[in-house]
């Protein structure tokens, strides 16, 4: 490759933007699995006023760019201060990272990154992992030949290597399950555990009729989520504006009906969140939802036969009284129903030996891995 060199981009300037968010077109021109990223999101992630991280932390958007005034490698870097004083740790993360297969603009790339953490005073680079706890994390290392779910992170197969040789370590897996809906194994067992429990504890399942109704909900998801983090690391709560943009996501191709929620007299304690499967109409519209892009994401709703689990979370007190007996029942209540064919579920740490065992004795098949990766700085 000829020489390139590495820029520290302005969020406000569109052109570099441009290029930043244009290299993936580039990258998987020829891969048919790849989906990319709603074009209005991808914007987003430069909106300094509107997105949370800027009022809490600071970013780096950097750009790789050979002689021909090519982009060749992008990459952010994160110090988000809230998760570090909620953890106690000062790490930034790495996310958005896409390249060609080239070690010298990988290294580059990651060696500005590692000096820019080191100056903001931080002690190890983890990722991907991005703005928010809900944006998809890991690098794929298993399931290339598989579309990933939306919103999930898909990338090349050689960009583990390009990550080991820029001193990364692996640092933990999950696991995403594929489920046949019509020869999955779900016992009767299981069935009237949960109607037993709901029944013994006075635990009731909440269905929305509407989106309306699934939007006065929302503010009930953050203190639920918030609320479940006892126990738990390596990740933080949910923020208001956190939140908002969920809302702004789900609220477009949400199906409320597959969207459960747990109840102990007026106290929310659970959720289950499922959607219909669009990657299919964002492959063929290439991100864009204008002029006629929503249109076909609203149509793909109703005629595709995959659905993903892509949430589900419930308070610790309950865990271990049959609240994931319920959860369960209600996964199989909602991919059963209609015209779904396959589900996938999403991300599983693979720490949670007992929920994998769990999950294979339904018949799900953990068909894609992705990593998450670390670099102590010296």
């Amino acid at each position: 490759m000829s020489e390139f060199k590495i820029l520290l981009i302005n969020p406000k300037d569109r052109r570099q933007t441009r290029k930043f968010n244009s290299l993936p077109f580039q990258l998987y021109r020829h891969n048919s699995q790849w989906v990319p990223p709603l074009a209005i999101e991808a914007r987003s992630v430069f909106d300094t006023e509107r997105r949370a991280i800027f009022r809490h932390g600071e970013v780096a958007f950097l750009l790789a760019i050979n002689s021909s005034n090519q982009a060749v490698g992008r990459l952010a870097v994160i110090h988000n201060r809230s998760y570090n004083q909620f953890n106690h740790e000062k790490t930034a993360f790495f996310y958005l990272f896409e390249c060609v297969d080239d070690r010298r603009v990988s290294k580059e790339l990651f060696d500005f990154a590692f000096q820019w953490a080191g100056e903001q005073g931080l002690q190890q680079v983890v990722g991907p992992k991005g703005f928010t706890p809900l944006d998809g994390m890991g690098l794929l290392v298993k399931g290339f030949e598989h579309r990933p779910a939306f919103g999930q992170p898909y990338n090349l197969p050689y960009y583990p290597q390009l990550l080991e040789l820029s001193g990364f370590l692996p640092d933990g897996d999950m696991v995403s399950g594929y489920l046949n809906v019509r020869t999955m194994d779900f016992t009767e067992k299981i069935k009237q555990v949960a109607e037993k429990v709901q029944e013994r504890r006075g635990i009731k399942v909440v269905q929305f009729r509407n989106r309306r109704d699934f939007a006065r909900s929302i503010p009930a998801f953050q203190d639920l989520y918030n609320a479940s983090l006892d126990g738990t690391s390596g990740t933080m709560p949910l923020s208001s504006a956190d939140i908002k943009t969920l809302a702004d996501q789900l609220l477009w191709f949400a199906n409320p009906k597959l969207i459960k929620i747990l109840m102990k007299e007026e106290q929310l304690i659970g959720f289950l969140l499922a959607y219909p499967d669009i990657s299919a109409a964002v492959q063929r519209n290439r991100g864009r939802l204008f002029p006629f892009g929503w249109l076909d994401i609203l149509l793909e709703m109703k005629r595709t036969r995959w659905v993903n689990i892509n949430g589900a979370a419930i308070v610790e007190k309950y865990r271990g009284l049959g609240g994931t007996a319920i959860l369960f029942n209600e996964m199989y209540k909602s991919i059963s129903s209609g015209t779904f064919e396959h589900a996938d579920l999403v991300q599983i740490g693979t720490d949670n030996e007992k929920m994998q065992l769990e999950l294979r004795g339904l018949g799900i098949d953990f068909y894609k891995t992705h990593r998450i990766y670390r670099k102590v700085l010296n």
